[in-house]
């Protein structure tokens, strides 16, 4: 039985999807997931920092690894098994809620490998793989939306693949995004009913660049927006997709059963002390959205977090601080390509930095 929570108020009163940015075995195995399932979470989201975390820090995987090697396996098959199967697991106990949202959510998202974030044809071939083994309907394969990502979300559309485009940190590359699935969709043939996607905004990292740029600047007016980029650059995304989906182009994909994109709010937690625990949750909440929260930031949403429609409003405030920040020379493109690298290089760097830990691990036993 669902609890009513802050959680679950927040889909039944404003349309948002709290989701989960965490996976660990023993939330699993242990009753964990399904606690958070019955306190309001309807989704999940995973990456290969949460993975590294998940597998280094446990001894949770010992077993299957152990059972891996000496299935003759290598270390990337092995960790790809090991994925695998918390993905599955995760997919069952969010199955239900993928059933009554009518396939809205109840998704468990797993990454391709962040060695691939710059090459489109791989990328295809490995989302392709992933859906393929592991043949869930509530399953998303998370894409980089790098440049070359743009081709992948095309041709993934096209194909009726769900997908989850990680690591978008700027309007101009949302917009890409959102052109790309779209031209997927217009080359899919018959029913597009099945098709689902979310396009996953990063937040709070674009506050701690941008911050600091404001600092160096030192003036008055420039720190008078730190810690205000990022949700006004979050609520004039939420703009344009309001526009991209509607009028006479996404009507007639909406006719042969199309449904949008949806923005999913990522790095909801804050990472500035100096700012609410809650700020990225409180600041963007609004219909047709995700947001997926590490669980200090879930657990502290649900115990005082702030429950208005915020996303749609001050949207004049938002434009304003935008164009002020404008001023300042701060180039919002320029931060985007930045924190895209950054972004990318970290997840490479966990992912093979979890290879090499396993390598060892192997020699070990």
């Amino acid at each position: 039985m669902i609890t009513v929570t802050r959680l679950t108020n927040l889909y039944d009163q404003y349309g948002q999807s709290p989701w989960l940015d965490n996976i660990r075995r023993s939330w699993i195995t242990d009753g964990t997931l399904e606690d958070y399932a019955t306190r309001g979470v309807r989704g999940l989201t995973s990456n290969p920092t949460i993975f590294q975390k998940a597998i280094t820090s446990t001894t949770d995987y010992d077993t299957q690894f152990k059972e891996n090697i000496s299935d003759g396996l290598d270390i990337e098959t092995s960790y790809w098994e090991m994925v695998k199967t918390d993905i599955v697991e995760a997919a069952r106990i969010l199955r239900g809620v993928y059933e009554t949202s009518e396939r809205l959510d109840g998704f468990v998202s797993v990454e391709v490998s962040p060695n691939l974030a710059y090459d489109s044809a791989s990328t295809i071939v490995s989302a392709h793989a992933l859906h393929k083994e592991i043949p869930i309907p509530n399953l998303y394969v998370k894409i980089p939306g790098t440049t070359e990502g743009l081709m992948a979300i095309e041709e993934l559309a096209a194909a009726k693949l769900n997908i989850n485009v990680t690591l978008i940190f700027g309007i101009k590359r949302y917009l890409e995004v959102a052109e790309s699935y779209i031209s997927g969709l217009e080359r899919a043939t018959g029913d597009l009913s099945s098709i689902s996607s979310v396009a996953s905004f990063f937040i709070s990292r674009i506050d701690t660049i941008v911050d600091q740029h404001l600092e160096q600047i030192g003036s008055r007016e420039a720190r008078q927006l730190q810690g205000k980029i990022a949700i006004s650059t979050a609520k004039e995304a939420y703009s344009n997709f309001q526009r991209i989906y509607s009028g006479p182009r996404w009507d007639a994909l909406a006719a042969r059963g199309a449904r949008p994109q949806r923005l999913l709010w990522a790095s909801t937690s804050t990472k500035n002390p100096a700012y609410s625990e809650t700020l990225y949750v409180d600041e963007l909440i609004g219909p047709h959205t995700v947001n997926t929260m590490p669980e200090s930031t879930l657990d502290a949403f649900e115990h005082h977090g702030t429950l208005l429609p915020t996303l749609q409003s001050k949207l004049h405030e938002s434009q304003a601080i935008l164009a002020s920040l404008q001023k300042t020379g701060i180039d919002m493109n320029a931060v985007a390509d930045q924190l895209e690298a950054e972004g990318v290089a970290a997840f490479s760097e966990s992912f093979n930095g979890l290879l090499d830990t396993l390598d060892k691990k192997a020699d070990n036993l």
